[in-house]
């Protein structure tokens, strides 16, 4: 964890100023340009971006701090504060770091803005942050997202939010190499405080959902693990919802994505073909479509009906989808017969990482001690806790 301290930079969020971390002070000079970017979770919508459907991410009070200095010629430093980690290169020689991962996000960052036509020069940039690597919270979006928020200002370019926001995913699929879809990037970006984000992925339109966070919690209860077969899986879920949009296709041309799937279509064109294919479709048709119902609950101040949906989706994710991990089903199955715990599920591609549980205040630390001894017990590994509040998106605090 970093430690804030005595920085204070208004900025129009109608909620408060953000801290600059004690750890960056040093790197700041008169000129120099510092932004806020936040991790995010997704509350409801998992393994639809990619299907043109719909998600339902916020932002965090976990962030990516970042400060970018100009320098008088074209040569690039960059320094992981918590790493304690430097990476040296120039304007034009960015090429991928063979021994440490974090330079590629701003690398990319830097090389869409160059490939953009931007007449990028030298500068310093130091990087802090407090977003649990590894936790599925999209550590890596934030970096992104908050390059891009802080070259956008030093070099002038004028982007706006959504040309930032496809910078930053390029950066990521081109340079870093990993095919997400746009959601990390528009959550950390476009985040509210106190709300979550409609987002239709296939036109990239969105609502601001208001979230009532009045007497509960958001937890995330981190499995600690990470299975391999992950990457690979997520492939071959792409490819199996891809090939059942083209079974449907054989009859209904105008069935672009599974977006447009109905399930009458998938019981007529897929079931009796194949039933995996089947229960991957169904699975996303059905998340769709419960997301779009649980926005109604948030709009009502149903926080019981909403937390209900997140169960269903878990069921989905582990039965339908199975991407879920023997990890993830023991923290789900065991926290929902639990009154104070309104609903979980797992968060993110799968396969390890967090289940994120709305929690009622007042249960959170038995909760969270109680359900850490079972974790050891019934998986003989060690449970980590986090707990997230929905906050403003990205930001130049100087």
């Amino acid at each position: 964890m970093m430690n804030n301290a005595s920085i204070q930079v208004d900025i129009d969020t109608t909620r408060h100023t953000y801290p600059v971390p004690t750890s960056l002070h040093q790197f700041i000079k008169e000129d120099s340009v510092i932004t806020r970017s936040p991790g995010r979770i997704n509350l409801i919508g998992e393994h639809t971006d990619y299907n043109n459907g719909f998600v339902l991410p916020a932002a965090i009070d976990k962030a990516a701090y970042l400060v970018i200095t100009p320098r008088n010629d074209n040569e690039i430093h960059l320094h992981s504060v918590d790493l304690h980690e430097n990476y040296n290169t120039t304007v034009a020689e960015l090429k991928k770091s063979a021994h440490s991962s974090w330079p590629n996000y701003i690398l990319g960052v830097i090389e869409q803005f160059v490939l953009k036509g931007i007449s990028v020069s030298g500068f310093d940039a130091a990087l802090t942050g407090d977003i649990p690597i590894g936790a599925g919270l999209s550590s890596s979006a934030a970096v992104e997202c908050a390059v891009a928020l802080a070259m956008n200002e030093l070099f002038a370019t004028g982007f706006d939010k959504f040309t930032l926001v496809r910078l930053a995913q390029k950066a990521e699929n081109e340079f870093v190499g990993v095919q997400c879809g746009i959601m990390d990037q528009f959550a950390s970006m476009f985040g509210k405080y106190n709300h979550v984000m409609k987002l239709d992925c296939r036109s990239l339109a969105f609502e601001y959902v208001p979230f009532n966070m009045d007497g509960i919690k958001i937890l995330l209860l981190d499995t600690n693990v990470k299975h391999s077969l992950g990457s690979s899986e997520y492939n071959v879920r792409r490819k199996q919802c891809e090939t059942g949009v083209a079974w449907i296709q054989r009859y209904l041309p105008e069935v672009k994505s599974l977006r447009d799937a109905t399930p009458e279509m998938l019981e007529k064109y897929i079931l009796h073909d194949d039933i995996l294919i089947y229960q991957r479709c169904k699975y996303v048709v059905d998340e769709n479509a419960r997301l779009l119902a649980a926005c109604k609950d948030l709009e009502d101040g149903n926080i019981p009906a909403f937390g209900k949906k997140m169960y269903e989706t878990h069921y989905g994710l582990s039965k339908l989808y199975e991407v879920s991990c023997p990890e993830l089903d023991f923290l789900v199955t065991h926290v929902q017969d639990n009154p104070a715990v309104l609903g979980a599920r797992m968060m993110g591609g799968g396969f390890g990482g967090c289940t994120i549980n709305l929690v009622k205040e007042e249960a959170i630390g038995e909760l969270v001690a109680e359900t850490s001894l079972a974790y050891k017990k019934g998986m003989n590994m060690d449970l980590k806790t986090h707990i997230a509040k929905i906050e403003t998106g990205s930001n130049i605090l100087k």
